[in-house]
């Protein structure tokens, strides 16, 4: 997969997934996410990183016709019987394991598309009609390295390629259940810190601070666990200093999940 002349270069996506409701909702973040289709130009293909294929090992879809995962429990059965009927693109996984090393990444066949990705990509674009691969988060890895990845990843974007990650800025899930049972929705100050400190340093290209502050004691409340924290950094990463930055979705859900969507370029 090689640039044309032609080609417009594309800009990056980190995009705040939510609940898996969201592809059949009509609400503030839904509305957003298609203002967000608007905005954006029309790729060759689109690779998603996705909070949900969270495991030790980089891997990338291989699929010529990649199945939707319906990997959650407990929601209604319009949700199960949903389905994002986007082509693969087995170009781009080569592409993509190139570029990151056949000794780190390899092209797998065993996933799809799970709801990181295709419960966006149904607001942003709707007809399915641009081939989508998904890259894996290695849980072994630093988020140093992790925003590695995403550098080595940025040329694609010449390619007409969509880099897009997809998890939230904030997601305490413990707290945000516990928030909807009481019903006293607010927002913990350690969450709206985070946020902002995260919106400050995309804002800086501070590409630094972004692989520390998970460590912080605000870090820890809003991530439990790293995985929809790590999508931001592949985003980060394959973003430059002169990319402008836009917050097209921004807020909290059940007080504790930031919603916050980046584009930058």
């Amino acid at each position: 997969m090689t640039a044309t002349s032609s080609e417009q270069r594309m800009p990056v996506l980190f995009i705040g997934h939510g609940s898996p409701m969201n592809a059949i909702e009509d609400n503030t973040w839904t509305r957003g996410f298609r203002s967000l289709a608007g905005q954006l130009p029309r790729p060759k293909a689109i690779l998603s990183i996705s909070a949900h294929w969270f495991l030790p090992g980089t891997f990338v879809t291989g699929n010529e016709h990649p199945p939707t995962i319906h990997d959650f429990g407990g929601f209604p059965r319009e949700l199960y019987q949903m389905q994002y009927p986007a082509p693969g693109s087995v170009e781009l996984a080569r592409r993509v394991v190139k570029l990151l090393g056949p000794s780190r990444a390899s092209v797998q066949d065993d996933w799809g598309l799970d709801h990181g990705t295709w419960t966006v990509l149904h607001h942003l674009r709707p007809a399915a009609d641009v081939p989508v691969v998904q890259l894996s988060i290695d849980a072994r890895l630093a988020p140093s390295e992790h925003l590695a990845l995403g550098r080595a990843l940025s040329g694609l974007r010449d390619e007409g390629v969509l880099v897009m990650g997809s998890g939230n800025v904030t997601h305490n899930l413990r707290h945000a259940f516990s928030s909807m049972r009481s019903g006293d929705i607010t927002i913990p100050r350690w969450a709206e810190s985070f946020d902002q400190d995260v919106a400050r340093a995309l804002e800086q290209h501070d590409g630094a601070f972004l692989a520390r502050v998970i460590e912080t004691d605000a870090g820890q409340m809003s991530h439990p666990s790293i995985d929809h924290f790590l999508p931001l950094l592949y985003a980060a990463g394959a973003a430059n200093d002169r990319d402008a930055v836009r917050f097209p979705v921004s807020g909290f859900d059940l007080g504790s999940l930031s919603m916050r969507s980046v584009l930058l370029g």
